[in-house]
């Protein structure tokens, strides 16, 4: 199995936790656990009103993945003319957010960096140079004239 196919089965199981499923049988009824996952937003909405949400995410992968999980609740992500690239509005109340979509964004998130920086690191090791450590850490400026590159 290669590293893809290990991350997708991966981010199913951790969705699977969040949608109630605890069984591998269980994954198979991924439309029925979704419908569950539906009808929870739909009462928790009922008691809670959806309320207009600005999450901020801090690179595309994120938000990506963010807005996926939006549209995958059946809740519509957008933003306004002008707002910055990586903010993502939405309405949606606020007990959801709380209990379900920000835990399970937050686990995915997590798993999906993981993979990603592991990625990143085996290319730069592998096709451009071996160390891939951090730079030293200086405890004082140097006072020479060192070249510096102009800032724009």
């Amino acid at each position: 199995m290669n590293d893809e196919a290990k991350l997708i089965e991966t981010l199913q199981r951790i969705e699977a936790l969040f949608v109630g499923a605890t069984t591998p049988g269980e994954r198979e009824a991924a439309a029925n656990a979704m419908q569950r996952m539906r009808e929870r937003l739909e009462r928790i909405q009922e008691s809670d009103p959806p309320v207009e949400y600005q999450f901020t995410l801090n690179n595309m992968w994120s938000r990506k993945l963010f807005v996926a999980l939006l549209r995958r609740y059946g809740i519509k992500p957008y933003r306004y003319y002008k707002q910055r690239y990586t903010t993502v509005m939405c309405v949606v109340s606020r007990g959801f957010v709380d209990e379900v979509l920000w835990p399970e964004f937050e686990e995915l998130d997590d798993t999906l960096r993981k993979y990603l920086d592991d990625v990143t690191n085996r290319i730069i090791t592998e096709g451009i140079y071996e160390d891939s450590s951090e730079p030293e850490i200086r405890q004082k400026l140097l006072q020479t004239s060192a070249a510096e590159v102009p800032a724009e």
